[in-house]
């Protein structure tokens, strides 16, 4: 079980439990799962790039690509390769957050934390012992990696915004910022100089 780790956090949660008693015995997990989420919150601090979910050194084996259509074909995350294939490679939370699913899906284990902001993470094939509702923190340890997803154990992880899947490297700080180029030489600019020499001659 994990406690609040900090004033304001266990605030919330108190809040959350005498909501709890005066709710009665009906609505106890919807209460129990918000005050989880209000304790990530409090917990997350000012930290606002994503952790990686897995140790260095990293392989980007299968970037994101985004899917023209909801319905279209794509890769709706990025896989990335075990550097300790066999050993069950650690898996981490990338931001503080709400386990909101952890079961199999298929044939694969699959885990996904629910944030701030509308964001939910996921992850496969990644077995954990962690259930809905629980809170995790930056960093922390949420699972294990398997094998099953590439030829090679690699962690499929993926990111929902309100819904719509977007690149998870949005989050990691792994994308540049855009930089206009020029496609074709710039004119050179007029030698005023010359004109007014010129025009100096002229009116001798």
């Amino acid at each position: 079980m994990l406690f609040p780790s900090s004033p304001t956090a266990a605030r919330l949660a108190a809040v959350a439990v005498v909501a709890v008693a005066l709710l009665g015995a009906d609505t106890p997990s919807a209460a129990v799962s918000a005050a989880a989420l209000a304790s990530a919150r409090a917990a997350k601090g000012t930290a606002s790039v994503w952790v990686w979910p897995i140790d260095e050194p990293r392989v980007l084996v299968r970037p994101y690509v985004a899917p023209a259509t909801p319905y279209s074909a794509g890769h709706r995350g990025i896989d990335i390769g075990a550097q300790h294939p066999g050993d069950g490679q650690p898996v981490y939370a990338p931001s503080a957050g709400v386990v909101h699913f952890a079961g199999v899906v298929v044939d694969r284990p699959v885990l996904s934390i629910r944030h701030s902001d509308g964001l939910i993470s996921s992850f496969e094939p990644v077995s954990s012992e962690l259930v809905a509702g629980d809170a995790v923190l930056r960093g922390q340890q949420v699972g294990l990696l398997q094998p099953g997803h590439c030829a090679t154990p690699c962690l499929h992880f993926g990111v929902r915004h309100d819904g719509e899947y977007v690149s998870p490297l949005n989050f990691l700080g792994g994308i540049p910022h855009s930089v206009l180029l020029p496609t074709r030489k710039l004119a050179r600019p007029p030698d005023r100089a010359a004109d007014v020499v010129a025009e100096g001659r002229h009116q001798q």
